[in-house]
Formats: structure tokens, C-alpha cells, sequence
């Protein structure tokens, strides 16, 4: 398999973004020695096979587009590098240009759509709320999504309920509806114009009747780890909405 068979269109390689185009890389990347047996796997030697690289050998692409898909696919190589998708080859001494696929990198080539399965950097775990960082982000990382989402939502549907000091029957979208009640809700701020008091309760209502009400009661199947990097985010932001309430009402 060569890069042109993944991506016949010049145009088209030069628009995607490095991360784009470094993961629709790896199965030409993977299958280098079925094509080049004698040939080490270096940024060099990739590149005179995708581009001719100026010595005379014919490349995939038009000659005229040689100098902007080089400069893509350098770009790509250096963002594969950087994940830890193209390590150096152990086989070498230094200075040893020679690369090959991580382990991760060998999974994600024969995944039909590497980009979305590499979703690791979706969530950096540094952003997430401390009551959720080490689970969620655990079972995100690890395909969990249904979990992960219903473990998200239920850290808030928790800080609601003991931010507003609520008892332990008031669960799901009427509690909060009750806590972010427009009129007297305990975490409701009465300074903002009663339009936004009632949005903020159909916020985190509309949020706990949607993701966490329906992972409680049946298997939901999510797969798109986009989607459940979205859902996980605004759990988080709910749950700092919480956290400033709670400090006013302090």
C-alpha cells in the first residue's frame, strides 16, 4: 500500500492538518517493507518514494506538487513523532534516523478511521474537574464510553445535590430543577435576569435528563469517542458552574 492509494488527490493530502494526515499515513507506513525490502524506514526514504525527491525517481504525486506534499508530509512525520506513533528503531546506533511503528501506531493502522479511535488528545486530563479526572478520564481512555459518561454526569448530579444541600431522594432532572430553581433555588443567583436563571435550570436539567438518565436505565451503545469527549466536557463545566455557586453560597 502506498500513500497515493490512501490519498490519490495532491490537493487534498496538502489540506489536512499534520495530525490529519500523519494517522492516514500509518498503512503505508506499516506495509513499507512489502515495497521497500531493502530500504530502511527513514523521513528520507519516504519521501523519494512519495515525492521522487529530486533524484530522479518517479513519484506518486504530480511533479509540480512536490514541494508542498513534502512539506505536508514532513510536517505529519514530525507530529507522529511527537505522539510517540513513529519511535526509533531499536536496531540502530546513533545517529539513528531509522524509524519504526509503536504499538499503538501498528493498532491504529489497521482501524478503519484512525482518526477517530486516536482520541486520547481529545480530553487532556489536566483540564477535568477533580471529581472526575482519574475515573472518567480512565474509562475514556480506555473505550468505556457509557460508563464514562454515566459517571461523569453522576459527579454532578452528586455536587448538585450537596452543593444545594438536598436530600438523598431528590435525583435527575428534578433536582435540578429544584437546586436552579428561577424563584428560591439554593444554587440559583438571584442576580442575574430571571430569563437566565430559568436557562441555567433547563441547562442542567436538559443535560441530566439527555446523558445521565438514559445510561442509568439501558445500554446507550456510544462508539463516536467525539461525541462522548462533548458530553464529558460539559459535565465538567457544570461541574464548575457548581463549584462557583457553591463558593457564593459560602
Amino acid at each position: 500500500m502506498k500513500l497515493v492509494d490512501l490519498i490519490p488527490d495532491a490537493d487534498v493530502l496538502c489540506a489536512l492538518e499534520p495530525d490529519e494526515l500523519g494517522l492516514r499515513m500509518l498503512p503505508a507506513l506499516a506495509a513499507w517493507h512489502e515495497h521497500n525490502r531493502n530500504s530502511e524506514l527513514t523521513l528520507d526514504t519516504f519521501l523519494v518514494t512519495v515525492t521522487g525527491g529530486g533524484r530522479g525517481y518517479q513519484g506518486q504525486y504530480p511533479p509540480q506538487k512536490s514541494f508542498a506534499v513534502e512539506e505536508a508530509v514532513r510536517e505529519a512525520w514530525a507530529w507522529l513523532e511527537g505522539m510517540a506513533l513513529l519511535i526509533k528503531h531499536r536496531g540502530f546506533h546513533e545517529p539513528n534516523h531509522v524509524r519504526s511503528l509503536s504499538r499503538r501506531a501498528r493498532q491504529l493502522a489497521e482501524e478503519p478511521n484512525a482518526r477517530k479511535v486516536f482520541a486520547a488528545r481529545r480530553i487532556p486530563k489536566e483540564v477535568l474537574h477533580p471529581s472526575i479526572r482519574e475515573d472518567v478520564w480512565a474509562l475514556y481512555h480506555r473505550g468505556k464510553y457509557d460508563t464514562a459518561v454515566f459517571e461523569a454526569t453522576k459527579a454532578v448530579e452528586v455536587a448538585v445535590r450537596d452543593a444545594a444541600g438536598l436530600a438523598a431522594k431528590d435525583i435527575g432532572a428534578p433536582l435540578m430543577r429544584k437546586a436552579f430553581d428561577p424563584k428560591n433555588g439554593p444554587l440559583t443567583d438571584m442576580a442575574a435576569d430571571e430569563a437566565e436563571r430559568e436557562a441555567r435550570a433547563h441547562l442542567f436539567a436538559g443535560a441530566i435528563g439527555s446523558y445521565k438518565n438514559p445510561q442509568s436505565h439501558r445500554n446507550v451503545d456510544l462508539d463516536d469517542p467525539d461525541e462522548v469527549a462533548e458530553i464529558i466536557m460539559l459535565a465538567n463545566h457544570l461541574l464548575r458552574i457548581v463549584d462557583s455557586r457553591k463558593a457564593v453560597k459560602a
